[in-house]
This record gives structure tokens, C-alpha cells and sequence, in this order.
């Protein structure tokens, strides 16, 4: 089972912005998700399949393999091409080392020291690559929610320091390189630093911070990193940010500026989330604990009638003699995602992939620092409506 330490990494982005909020987390209990486990599993399952190609398959991996197939109820056949991609991405790596120095090294699932960084600071590096010149950390994502960037990627740089601290005195390092692979949505990000460069943010930024954060000190500070933090719910300092946005002196859209409206549309996507956190928050403890809040009340939600026995149902409207083409609904193939994990992904390519497209979305407001390209739909117009 993976542990993790107060100061993890891969709750840096906020520890490093937010100092004070880490020991405010470590009061509340870890929360678990059918995602979270599934993530687990897919570990796991890249785990074995590492192991089994580079232990020259001898049976007892494959053994396990087939064990995990088999038992593990998050795995399935897409589960299964996708971590083939993760592993060919490994395997691919590791054989370009292999070509720098025969004595290279694949670790998986390793433990990652930085505490000399951070106190009491670990983590699990999920494979870890070393050669002459080059240090490669390769970080497996399974999510597909949030695609993540390794470029001042925080957990990443502190994986690499653990690793840098344990083995540069084995190699001649002169690259360190970040990897983060998501195979769920064919992203593959890799940037690199120089070992001078990564120590020097390791002394001068992640150390000063870490020692604040670990005693509770520091600044409150609210932002994007307050997206998976225990306390984004209750926490006044993100309360305070959002509430700024009821002090703006709304006037009627014609009057704003084109500046004043990116600003309101800025605010406003964080105030979404922050009151969807507020109201899940509310709703939990209202439901589990009885506190009331002033000026509402818990009450039963809105439902929709629901069928208990199709099967009877249709039995007695054929007994009255109701047609069966008018009680059915006419057959209908499963929705596109229900068939990839039926067929497995390149199944469903190749046996009816020509049969599917993907239409234009609907268009939709976006930061500037979204990956997708920019629509023009003042010169496009015609063209735009063509799809």
C-alpha cells in the first residue's frame, strides 16, 4: 500500500503555495473514490506487466497477471490497452538507456527520499530510469479528468530530487527529465532540468517553505491549487478571495468593458467551483449531522418515477392485449463508451471505426491557457456552420 508523508509531493502545489493548509489536512481523514481505487489498480496492473517483461517472463509474473485479469473488479480490456501504452512508453525509455550505458537501471514503484528537503519528505517514484547523462522519472496518470503538465510540475521535481540525491554519486548526471504519461488521453509530457538547477530550487524555494509549512506557519493563500484540498470547503481564505467577486460594481453587460468582462468571467469560474464545494459541504453535513444552517432546511429532492418490474409490467399490458411494438422502445446499439469496453479500443477501431465521428463541439468560453486552438468564428461563420 502506497503511503504518504505530510509534506507529499503530490500535495505540493499546494503546500508550496498555501504553507499553513498542510497541517490543517492532516487533521481530517484520507478519502478514497471508485477512481482513486481504479487508479490504484492500474498501478498495480503496470507494475506486474513491468516486471514480467523485464524478468525475461518466467511464469510467476505472468501468473500474477492473469490473477489480476481476472479478480481486480476495476480491470477490463481498455484498462488493459492502456497500460499496454504505458509500458511500451517504459520499455522504449529504458532501451534508449540501455544504448547510453549497458550498467543502466529501471526501478519501479520506488521510494523516493527528499527529506533533506522536506522534513519527513517521501514518495513513490513509479519508474525511475538511470544511465550516464540522464536521470528520467516516468510518472503513470491514469485519471482522465485534468490533463497534467510536467513543466514546473512540483511533484515531479521533488521525485526527481529524491532520486538525484540517492544515485548521482553512481552516475554522471548532467539531465534530469520529467515524464508524465496519460494514457486515457494519449498525452505525453516531458520536460527537463539540469541537477544544478533542480538543487537550486530545492534549497532556495521548496526548503525555506517546507520548514514553515510543517510548524503551520505561512500564509493562508487561495487559487487554482485549492481544486483537491481537504479544507476548500471551510477555508476562509478562499471564502474571502471568491466574496470579492460580490464587491465588483456589476453594471449592465453593454457598459462593461471588454477588460472588466474577462476579469468578471475570471472570478466567476472560480466562484462556481467554490460554491459547488460549499454546497456539497453544507449538504454532508446537514444529511450526516443534523447542523442546520440559517435560512435553509434539508428536504426531500426532486425524483422520477421508476419501473420495479419491467418484466411484469410487460406481462400484464400483453394479457390486456397491448401490442409488444407499442410497450417496447425499438432496439438501439450501447452508447460509444459502453462498446469500447465491450470491443477493447482497437477492436472498435478496426471493426467500426469508419462508422464513427466526433462533430464540432459546441463553442464555449475558455482561459487563454487552454491547449485547444482558438475559433474565429467572424471569418470562419460559414464554414463553422457547415459542420
Amino acid at each position: 500500500m502506497r503511503k504518504h508523508a505530510i509534506l507529499s509531493a503530490s500535495g505540493a502545489s499546494r503546500w508550496l503555495a498555501c504553507p499553513p493548509s498542510a497541517k490543517l489536512e492532516e487533521e481530517l481523514p484520507d478519502k478514497t473514490s471508485v477512481y482513486a481505487e481504479e487508479g490504484t489498480a492500474a498501478h498495480t496492473y503496470a507494475e506486474i506487466m513491468l516486471r514480467t517483461i523485464i524478468g525475461g517472463n518466467d511464469g510467476g509474473d505472468i501468473l500474477d497477471a492473469q490473477q489480476f485479469e481476472e479478480n481486480n473488479e476495476y480491470y477490463s480490456e481498455s484498462m488493459g490497452d492502456y497500460i499496454n501504452r504505458y509500458t511500451d512508453f517504459v520499455m522504449e525509455k529504458y532501451n534508449e538507456a540501455l544504448s547510453r550505458s549497458k550498467d543502466a537501471k529501471l526501478m519501479l514503484e520506488q521510494r523516493l527520499d527528499f527529506s533533506r528537503w522536506v522534513p519527513d519528505g517521501f514518495g513513490t517514484g513509479d519508474t525511475v530510469i538511470i544511465s550516464d547523462g540522464i536521470l528520467e522519472i516516468i510518472d503513470l496518470k491514469y485519471g482522465k479528468g485534468v490533463q497534467v503538465e510536467s513543466e514546473n510540475n512540483s511533484q515531479m521535481k521533488l521525485y526527481a530530487l529524491g532520486a538525484l540525491n540517492e544515485y548521482d554519486f553512481l552516475y554522471d548526471i548532467n539531465e534530469v527529465r520529467m515524464t508524465i504519461h496519460q494514457p486515457r488521453l494519449d498525452h505525453v509530457s516531458t520536460s527537463s532540468l539540469k541537477p544544478e538547477e533542480l538543487m537550486a530550487w530545492g534549497n532556495n524555494t521548496v526548503q525555506p517553505i517546507a520548514d514553515m509549512a510543517i510548524e503551520g506557519k505561512g500564509e493562508f493563500k487561495a487559487g487554482d491549487h485549492c481544486r483537491f484540498c481537504k479544507i476548500r470547503s471551510t477555508c476562509r481564505a478562499r471564502a474571502e478571495k471568491n466574496l470579492e467577486l460580490a464587491t465588483y460594481e456589476f453594471k449592465e453587460p453593454p457598459t462593461l468593458s471588454v477588460d472588466e468582462i474577462g476579469k468578471v468571467l475570471e472570478k466567476a469560474a472560480e466562484l462556481k467551483n467554490w460554491a459547488k464545494d460549499i454546497e456539497k459541504y453544507a449538504l454532508k453535513e446537514a444529511e450526516k449531522k443534523g447542523t442546520k444552517f440559517p435560512g435553509w432546511k434539508l428536504v426531500e429532492g426532486r425524483s422520477r418515477r421508476t419501473y420495479t418490474d419491467e418484466d411484469k409490467i410487460a406481462d400484464v399490458l400483453k394479457s390486456k392485449r397491448y401490442r409488444v411494438k407499442d410497450i417496447y422502445k425499438p432496439q438501439q446499439l450501447i452508447g460509444i463508451t459502453a462498446m469500447q469496453k465491450l470491443l477493447g479500443k482497437k477492436k472498435l477501431g478496426d471493426l467500426i471505426g469508419d462508422y464513427i465521428v466526433k462533430p464540432a463541439g459546441k463553442p464555449t468560453l475558455a482561459p487563454e491557457s487552454d491547449k485547444r486552438p482558438e475559433l474565429n468564428l467572424v471569418e470562419d461563420e460559414f464554414d463553422y456552420k457547415q459542420k
